[in-house]
């Protein structure tokens, strides 16, 4: 059985951890399968949409595998885009959702606050738990938690190593949304499908322009910068953005073609 599982559906990848048995917990294997995956999602102009999550019913991903850690084996060079081929991948313009079906603690908080966009189980909740077994929450979890929810909020939480609930993590504002367990894929997929109906390279530029934007030294440069960004370069002589205009003045649903 792979230990990872890679589908596609119409425009939407969606990348499945695939170690139930071990609440889909990193081996080192695995982060070499993941960067390729997300590689290929990237590089595939025909994909808009990756969506992230684990297999079963417990866990989306209880971070690394402290069996390989323990046999010293999980230090091993990461790949090109750090942990789970994720963590550090600040180049994919295109949306990336967690779909988060239960504990995401550790690396595997980690790689659902590198997504976009978090959808949860009512069963779902996170945690940087790595000071308790004497490590740190080094794969973007101390610097993207203080990010996203404000640095003394994130500190209590960083400090106790405490869990988020899922209910919690939306009053924060780290997660989009809250469902029933049994309403998860279903929920995820309206929010691709609502993505799908607005110009994927749009969508792209758009993301860029917020991400670099945060890097800026002020709103007055992000504003003046964002012309310079390649998202928004392509995006000004791409057919899609003369296909809206067009389909609106049509009377009719535009053709998205991502070019």
């Amino acid at each position: 059985m792979a230990d990872i599982l890679v589908s596609k559906a119409g425009r939407v990848t969606t990348v499945t951890l695939n170690r139930p048995q071990a609440m889909n917990a990193i081996t080192p294997d695995m982060h070499h399968a993941l960067q390729d995956a997300f590689d290929a999602f990237a590089a595939d102009e025909e994909q808009f949409i990756c969506v992230v999550t684990g297999a079963g019913e417990r866990a989306f991903c209880a971070g690394s595998d402290l069996k390989a850690v323990a046999q010293g084996d999980f230090y091993r060079a990461y790949p090109k885009n750090g942990y789970a081929g994720l963590i550090e991948r600040f180049d994919c313009d295109k949306p990336i959702i967690a779909a988060v079906n239960g504990l995401a603690l550790g690396g595997g908080f980690e790689i659902a606050l590198a997504c976009d966009l978090i959808i949860a189980s009512e069963t779902a909740s996170f945690g940087l738990p790595e000071p308790r077994v004497g490590a740190i929450a080094i794969g973007g979890g101390v610097h993207r938690l203080a990010r996203q929810i404000g640095l003394k909020r994130a500190m209590g939480y960083l400090f106790t190593c405490a869990r988020i609930s899922a209910q919690d993590g939306y009053a924060l504002g780290l997660v989009n949304a809250v469902v029933a367990p049994e309403r998860l894929a279903e929920e995820t997929q309206a929010w691709c499908d609502d993505i799908l109906k607005a110009a994927p390279l749009s969508i792209r530029a758009t993301k860029q322009a917020a991400m670099r934007g945060l890097d800026e030294p002020s709103l007055a440069a992000a504003m003046q910068n964002q012309n310079d960004y390649p998202a928004y370069a392509r995006w000004r002589t791409a057919d899609d953005t003369r296909e809206g205009p067009r389909a609106f003045a049509e009377k009719r649903a535009p053709n998205w073609t991502g070019r």
